[in-house]
């Protein structure tokens, strides 16, 4: 066996491993939304320049994103649950803007630059889809 061939064998181990990790980033954010809904309010005011939205609004969007995260935490429907999720973070990293010009200052700025690595992990996940195998249904094992 090539070292080449070895080193391919542990992809689809190593794709599982970023979705569950990209998973557990996300699903506490898309929970938020039913836990503490002015929570949400106050972030996609901050971040979206979206105030004033009724609790109802994100009962919705946190159902979408739930379903979304289903989706892709099963590896199911993986061009569009995927993309979804890339489409997720990548419009929440860009919002982010503000803090990435200040990451010294008081506050949490310096933590949003984990964004970036996830971003990264979210665009290796949708490009390298086909190989996501492991616990997804329909997937070539």
């Amino acid at each position: 066996m090539s070292s080449n061939h070895a080193s391919l064998r542990h992809l689809p181990l190593s794709l599982l491993l970023m979705r569950l990790g990209v998973l557990a980033v996300m699903l506490p954010w898309t929970l938020d939304k039913f836990v503490r809904p002015e929570h949400a309010a106050g972030v996609f005011g901050n971040f979206y320049g979206m105030s004033g939205m009724a609790s109802t609004v994100f009962l919705v969007v946190g159902t979408l994103q739930l379903l979304i995260l289903l989706g892709f935490a099963l590896g199911y429907l993986k061009v569009w649950t995927y993309g979804a999720v890339l489409a997720m973070h990548t419009v929440s990293t860009l919002a982010s803007w503000k803090m990435y010009l200040a990451p010294f200052a008081p506050g949490p700025n310096l933590l949003f630059f984990a964004a970036w690595p996830m971003l990264a992990a979210c665009i290796a996940l949708f490009l390298l889809r086909d190989h996501d195998t492991l616990f997804s249904p329909g997937s070539r094992r």
